[in-house]
């Protein structure tokens, strides 16, 4: 068997394989010369006016287009290598259009003259180029703009398709330079203009091929291996987790139009948006003049992208996720649209009833009904002398947010109130923080809750899911940054007590398979 290659690893775009700079040998010999291209310059008739492109960094968008007629556009694009946030606690050497992931937006309008400028800023360190899936010309732009750091490339090109199209750098090796953050949203309006809404946002999914797992610490290299094998750490919206959540949530009001235009810059994987709690009533695939109508998922493969529009009718906070489900709760595909306005019971009434219901018993002797047995046995088992972990509090804390971010947060809610009369509060819980209670919290995170319970004088009797897949650790963080927050002061939950009392749950597992293991 051939020996794979050993180099899988790419420090700031060091030791790149020969044979995968081949595609862009051409180009960087032509962009070391400064030769421009011998095509003559064109004067169109149909342009009329001179000006320069707004762009706008993610989630938000230029302004539409209002001029009835075609100009000559002028795009000035940076390439910026930078250092930033890919989750909390984790940073990642970004490679970017504008400074951040996605690129700047781009909104120009069909039957432009768009006179582009790439410019590499002169403190990268690598060659970049861009390839616009809306230039109609050999490698979308990407032949004419290679450029080196320092310099800048000029080239034009008329759009000709109205749509919304993807743009990313096309210098070798591709897959890196997508996977590093080079990726955004080109929108070609048709010369009579999108339809008008409330609000238009800017959303694009993209993996990230860390060399550390998900949520280890600390600065991350790009990881080839993983991404030849499309094993993504993070999958995420705009270029972090929380990217889209929390204080940085989208918002509207109930009654608007909500129009979102949504990418996929891959490199690998097929994005499932899907908005829980709304159809989308129009979607335009790839922008394009046909649309579908009555959608609950807009499938996008890497490199392409939608239009998805519809109209909040219930207030709430909606959850923005790629149905993928691992890659949403998981990975970070998460985000959020926090609608205001009044309750509409017509529509949508909330939980009505919470009556008893009895199903069929368990048969005396069954396996299930040792296993029943086995479960409540074990759930009365104590601990003594719990250890502390070796993380600090604050580092649990910082932690555990992104676990309740990634797990917890869609029953809970962001603000820990949980949802009246169905969920429990976990904001100034007195259930929370009695001691009394300390195993029980523990082992309903694992093994699940369905026992009645009394939380600040009211009694809820619902049941929540077991989350045996969590590690100790994460287990622990979370419950620690739950009695932490929304007005609860508490000493941490350590692994160990975790560990101990995952040992004495039958069926309970961690992220690598083996029960009670980490």
């Amino acid at each position: 068997m051939k020996k794979r290659a050993e180099t899988r690893i790419y420090p700031g775009g060091v030791a790149v394989a020969a044979v995968m700079l081949a595609l862009t040998a051409g180009y960087l010999a032509a962009a070391e010369t400064g030769a421009p291209s011998n095509a003559a310059k064109i004067v169109d008739p149909e342009v009329n006016g001179v000006e320069t492109a707004v762009l706008a960094q993610a989630p938000n968008v230029p302004p539409p287009i209002t001029r009835k007629h075609a100009a000559k556009v002028i795009v000035n694009l940076e390439v910026r290598e930078v250092t930033k946030r890919l989750a909390d606690g984790v940073g990642f050497a970004f490679w970017t259009f504008g400074g951040d992931v996605p690129g700047s937006f781009i909104r120009i309008r069909e039957g432009d003259q768009v006179e582009f400028h790439l410019n590499n800023h002169q403190n990268n360190k690598m060659p970049h180029n861009i390839d616009l899936h809306a230039v109609t010309g050999p490698g979308g732009g990407a032949a004419a703009s290679i450029t080196l750091p320092g310099r800048s490339s000029q080239f034009s090109f008329k759009a000709l398709n109205p749509g919304l199209y993807v743009y990313h750098c096309e210098t070798a090796p591709v897959g890196m330079h997508i996977g590093n953050g080079m990726y955004g949203l080109i929108l070609v309006e048709p010369k009579e203009g999108l339809s008008p809404v409330d609000r238009e946002y800017y959303l694009m999914q993209g993996e990230f091929y860390t060399s550390g797992a998900h949520g280890e610490a600390g600065l991350q290299q790009f990881d080839l291996g993983k991404a030849v094998d499309k094993r993504p750490p993070y999958v995420v919206f705009n270029g972090a987790v929380g990217s889209l959540s929390d204080d940085r949530a989208i918002t509207a009001k109930v009654g608007e139009k909500v129009r979102i235009f949504v990418g996929n810059g891959g490199p690998n994987l097929t994005a499932s948006f899907h908005v829980i709690g709304e159809i989308f009533d129009t979607v335009y695939q790839d922008g394009g003049a046909q649309p579908t109508h009555n959608v609950q998922i807009a499938a996008i493969p890497p490199g392409g992208a939608a239009i998805v529009e519809f109209r909040v009718e219930v207030p709430g906070t909606y959850l923005l996720v790629d149905h993928a489900i691992f890659h949403g709760l998981d990975k970070g595909a998460l985000g959020m649209l926090k609608v205001e306005g009044p309750q509409n019971g017509a529509i949508y009434s909330g939980k009505e009833a919470d009556t008893p219901y009895i199903g069929r018993a368990l048969e005396a002797g069954s396996d299930s009904e040792k296993r029943s047995a086995e479960l409540k046995a074990a759930g009365k088992q104590e601990i003594n002398n719990p250890k502390i972990a070796d993380s600090s509090k604050e580092i649990q804390i910082q932690k555990g947010k992104q676990v309740f971010l990634q797990t917890c947060f869609a029953c809970h809610q962001a603000n820990g109130e949980g949802v009246p009369d169905q969920i429990p509060p976990l904001a100034h819980s007195d259930f929370l923080m009695n001691p009394a209670n300390r195993e029980r919290i523990i082992r309903g995170v694992l093994m699940g809750q369905s026992d009645e319970m009394v939380v600040n004088g009211k009694t809820y009797k619902n049941t929540m899911i077991p989350l045996g897949y969590l590690t100790d650790e994460q287990v622990a963080n979370v419950l620690t940054y739950a009695r932490n927050n929304w007005g609860n002061f508490g000493d941490a939950i350590s692994m160990e007590e975790v560990k101990k009392l995952r040992k004495n749950v039958v069926g309970t597992f961690s992220v690598d398979g083996h029960s009670g293991k980490n």
